[in-house]
């Protein structure tokens, strides 16, 4: 039984990675359904028992997710741009397709999205991705480093996690006008608090980039932006590959299996990281960011 079972949840994970890989292609149901070797019936049965979507949900959410990125945090791509790169010919559909999982138009929501509603619209494909897609680590995927002290300039993201689309918005804009590149200028997160508290109110993380230490950050009206360091200091470094929005597992493995493995103490600062490519300028699968555990 146990055989079957993982068999069985090999051919889904091939599924879903085949659909991360060709998401501008036609993935339809006769195609995944020869990934999954199965028949088109028993795979559409199956996969929707699996996951609570069916398949053609799943790939219209993962599509809808990368627009909703694109919208929110590349103001370079116009609307028709992005509308081609889900898949509509016409501009009117892909508005009134985003409209309907949104709740807003494609327009308004780069203008003042409304993030509550954008993080229950995608709770379900998370959720999905979260029955099968679990990352397994091992002790020898962490390396021990040292690391320099990074000045760097900081806008804090503080209260209810699904909001935290909103800060990221404000902290890509504050960068843009300030001519800090990520390809020149390195972007950290820092987190102060675990990733879902008892309180929504009691998220805490701070949006980091790299800064010259004699570098005037410019402030935005309406920003608040400090100024503060990455210390130096021996560090645990995990690398992630794919859907780095969520670390957690990550994270959870550094504490809960490396850490007591390695007989190492931890450093007074909180884990961190630092992205090294950006979803939606690569697909979500391609994104790459390490994990750092301060040691003494």
């Amino acid at each position: 039984m146990k055989t079957a079972l993982t068999h069985y949840h090999a051919r889904m994970q091939r599924v879903l990675e085949h659909i991360d890989q060709h998401l501008d292609d036609d993935l339809d149901l006769e195609t995944l359904s020869r990934v999954a070797v199965w028949s088109k019936f028993h795979f559409h049965r199956q996969f929707s028992a699996t996951f609570g979507l069916t398949v053609h949900r799943y790939i219209q959410l993962t599509r809808m997710k990368r627009a909703s990125y694109q919208l929110a945090y590349r103001s370079e791509q116009s609307v028709t741009d992005v509308a081609l790169d889900a898949g509509y010919d016409a501009p009117d559909a892909f508005a009134r397709a985003f409209r309907q999982q949104v709740g807003q138009a494609p327009s308004v929501f780069r203008n003042g999205a409304d993030w509550a509603s954008w993080f229950a619209a995608f709770e379900p494909l998370n959720n999905a991705r979260s029955k099968l897609m679990t990352r397994t680590f091992t002790l020898d995927d962490v390396t021990l480093r040292e690391e320099p002290a990074t000045p760097v300039a900081i806008m804090k993201h503080r209260g209810d996690p699904a909001m935290f689309g909103a800060t990221l918005q404000r902290f890509i804009a504050w960068r843009k006008a300030n001519g800090l590149h990520p390809r020149h200028h390195a972007t950290f997160n820092v987190w102060r608090s675990e990733k879902s508290p008892a309180d929504p109110a009691d998220y805490d993380v701070d949006l980091c980039v790299g800064i010259d230490p004699h570098q005037q950050t410019v402030q935005r009206e309406g920003e608040r932006i400090e100024r503060g360091a990455i210390p130096g200091g021996r560090c645990a470094v995990l690398r992630v590959v794919g859907h780095t929005d969520d670390l957690e597992p990550a994270a959870l493995f550094l504490y809960r299996t490396w850490l007591p493995a390695s007989g190492e103490t931890l450093r007074d600062f909180p884990i961190y990281c630092r992205r090294l490519s950006f979803f939606p300028e690569v697909a979500e699968h391609e994104a790459v960011a390490e994990l750092f555990l301060p040691l003494e």
